[in-house]
């Protein structure tokens, strides 16, 4: 397990995916920039390593409902929702970009945005375009901050969480390592905010169905859409496209570093390459009933 953990500081290529809950405060939903300026210069760290740095962000919803001034608002209809939701995207996405653009300046980075929805993989020329752009960006030295389109995505073309989105990135752009920061510590035996007795699990190193039995009951928190189920089709789709996994608890941003290093910290799911997964076909199975 050391020598696996050690490994990580081999790592060249890292994909690292952080949630909405970790991005703003719980108690107002409005964003956390100590938090956010805090993630920018551990990834501009990295990147200054000579690593290649990939971010998967959340939060352009939560942050165009704060400009609206819509957090408490109700809506009555699925389609008002939908619409709402994606207006709310199209103003936050901008303020995210934005925020973002200005941290990684202060420390001489080039972000660069690219937004996704789930044809972008399904489609043959989608992907190979999006693929040849991530190639692009990352030779240049750019940090691609990645987030789902909200504002044209509908049920048949959304990830539904950006877990899954991440995961999909790592595996198009072959990564080295995905890194899902979220409001847990790892993966338990059992809901550890329900159950006292749930045993922390440090290692994972083959994803049985018993294993992705477990995350079905979870959910996310009140501000994100993923919970522990999540996070477990994200490790699926990692490790069978040969990429490990770690999550870890967004509470201390420095976990980047430490997850870097070698330390023992968070769950680890063991890359397990399946020369026979299909990963279009996988998402586009996903959400069928």
């Amino acid at each position: 397990m050391s020598t696996l953990r050690e490994q990580m500081k081999d790592k060249k290529r890292i994909v690292v995916k952080i949630g909405s809950s970790s991005l703003t405060h719980r108690e107002t939903g409005d964003m956390d920039y100590i938090r956010m300026e805090k993630l920018v210069r551990e990834l501009s760290d990295i990147r200054n390593q000579g690593k290649e740095v990939i971010l998967v962000t959340s939060g352009a919803i939560a942050a165009g409902k704060n400009a609206l001034n819509m957090k408490d608002m109700r809506v009555d209809s699925q389609a008002e929702t939908l619409a709402v939701k994606q207006a709310c995207s199209a103003v936050g996405q901008a303020r995210l970009m934005m925020t973002y653009q200005r941290l990684f300046a202060e420390y001489n980075q080039v972000a660069a945005q690219i937004l996704m929805t789930k044809n972008t993989i399904v489609d043959d020329l989608n992907r190979y375009n999006a693929h040849n752009t991530f190639s692009e960006l990352l030779q240049m030295g750019a940090i691609p901050i990645v987030n789902e389109n909200d504002t044209i995505a509908t049920y048949e073309i959304e990830f539904g969480d950006n877990d899954t989105l991440s995961a999909v990135v790592a595996a198009l752009v072959e990564a080295d390592l995905l890194i899902l920061l979220s409001d847990i510590d790892g993966l338990y035996t059992d809901d550890p905010r329900k159950n006292p007795n749930a045993e922390f699990i440090s290692q994972v190193d083959e994803l049985s169905d018993e294993l992705m039995g477990m995350g079905k009951e979870s959910t996310g928190s009140s501000v994100g859409t993923g919970g522990m189920n999540t996070k477990l089709i994200a490790a699926r789709i990692a490790t069978k496209s040969n990429v490990d996994m770690v999550i870890a608890n967004s509470r201390d941003i420095g976990v980047l570093h430490r997850i870097l290093d070698g330390g023992q910290e968070g769950t680890l799911f063991v890359a397990k390459r399946d020369e026979s997964f299909d990963l279009p076909g996988f998402l586009s199975d996903l959400h069928k009933k």
